[in-house]
């Protein structure tokens, strides 16, 4: 079914890209500007508009990324019943605002590359690069504020609680994940770890989720377990990331092997290698840690610790027993289906990528 799922998300994509370019276009001129801000009262720059919005949005949508987010939206409202039809406009959400948190994060960790490229803020610079990762919070918006005819009011005002909660959750667990790796991390526990998780990277999941099903006609019960489902997948994929950033070549080239060494992130692979190593090899890499290092020999001196102490394999199993328990839940509420199986597949595949 991994082939399927990969099929799939190919499948996706042009769609995905299509229907974020209806909300957030390559360039902009008087029509799309007036589509997005109403008509001006004075008169527009499209040309601003263009170069310092635009342009570094579409340069990171560009460069590839799975657009899992709103093909799992798809999949969630297919599976509870409704023609993927009545969501397909607000794919556009969980995919803009995903990117636009990419682009601050790496303003917020310096990062270097993306994706194979320099960040957005070593382009464009920092502040054409936070004003556009803000704006991305708000353009997709859109997607509900231009169809609002189309749906039952009861439904908009759901959709935009279930917004308005998952932002605010992202911004708690950036937060967290900022100062833990700002040398603040002495005591951070798993648990600790997996809310911020759950936070950071399992809300966009959920916020898909919850609003696939929701709009795919949905029941209370089915958009509350589906977006927990989601969630656990979110976190799963961040512990496969965290995997892979220190043991996958491929997933190197796009970001740089180690880089979360770099940046002194406290992951589930670190917090259980610090409690489970001996004093002198804890003390070893909290030291690599706390350097901010990127030479490449205290590099591959932190990723043998970890592997030495089995925090690598400790994690793989972490997160593929998270999804596992995440389904039962959700296998529970939805009908037997071809969309059901490409859901549990979905996640299976997220969990055991390479890249």
């Amino acid at each position: 079914m991994k082939t399927d799922i990969e099929k799939v998300l190919l499948e996706k994509k042009p769609f995905i890209d299509a229907m974020v370019e209806k909300y957030v276009p390559r360039a902009y001129d008087k029509k799309s500007l007036e589509f997005t801000c109403g008509k001006a009262r004075y008169s527009y720059d499209e040309e601003a508009a263009t170069k310092a919005l635009s342009e570094p949005i579409w340069n990171l949508l560009d460069r590839g990324g799975k657009r899992w987010r709103p093909t799992l939206m798809l999949l969630v409202a297919e599976a509870v019943g409704k023609d993927p039809e009545n969501v397909k406009d607000l794919v556009v959400i969980s995919e803009v605002v995903h990117n636009g948190s990419l682009m601050v994060d790496d303003i917020e960790d310096s990062s270097e590359l993306r994706r194979g490229k320099p960040c957005i803020h070593k382009i464009y610079g920092v502040d054409v690069a936070v004003n556009a990762g803000n704006s991305m919070y708000f353009l997709p918006l859109l997607a509900l504020i231009k169809n609002k005819e189309k749906y039952r009011k009861e439904t908009l005002l759901k959709a935009f609680e279930i917004y308005a909660q998952e932002m605010i959750n992202i911004h708690v667990g950036q937060a967290y994940d900022i100062y833990w790796h700002s040398g603040k991390a002495e005591n951070v526990t798993e648990s600790q770890y997996l809310q911020m998780c759950a936070f950071k990277t399992g809300t966009l999941a959920r916020m898909s989720a919850k609003l696939g099903a929701l709009f795919g006609g949905g029941t209370e019960e089915q958009i509350e377990k589906l977006g927990k489902y989601a969630e656990s997948i979110g976190i799963a994929f961040q512990i496969q990331d965290d995997i892979l950033n220190l043991t996958g070549e491929e997933f190197a080239k796009g970001k740089g092997l180690g880089e979360d060494i770099h940046e002194g992130k406290r992951t589930l692979i670190v917090i259980h290698c610090l409690r489970n190593a001996s004093r002198e090899k804890a003390g070893r890499l909290k030291a690599i840690l706390e350097m901010h290092t990127s030479d490449e020999k205290l590099t591959v001196e932190a990723i043998t610790i970890m592997k030495e102490t089995g925090s690598i394999e400790y994690a793989k199993a972490f997160a593929k027993k998270l999804i596992q328990e995440a389904w039962s839940e959700s296998d529970a509420v939805l009908k037997e289906s071809a969309a059901k199986e490409k859901l549990k597949a979905f996640s299976d595949y997220l969990v055991e990528r390479k890249i």
